[in-house]
């Protein structure tokens, strides 16, 4: 799917201000949590990067429950 940089920012403008429904294009649409909202938010960010041809970064996070 394409994405806009005017998505982009409405995504980091609802998350900035903690607001769940976005109105863009004649469009509505209602998160359930600001959980749900980042992971949008990463997913157009990556879709515009690709899109442009940027090198995409990942960041890996180890969690361990017992000493090692």
């Amino acid at each position: 799917m394409t994405y806009t940089i005017a998505q982009r920012d409405a995504l980091r403008q609802a998350i900035a201000s903690g607001v769940l429904l976005l109105h863009y294009d004649n469009k509505r649409v209602q998160y359930r949590t600001l959980d749900e909202l980042k992971s949008a938010l990463n997913e157009v960010e990556s879709a515009l990067a690709r899109d442009s041809g940027e090198p995409q970064t990942r960041q890996v996070k180890i969690y361990a429950s017992k000493d090692l």
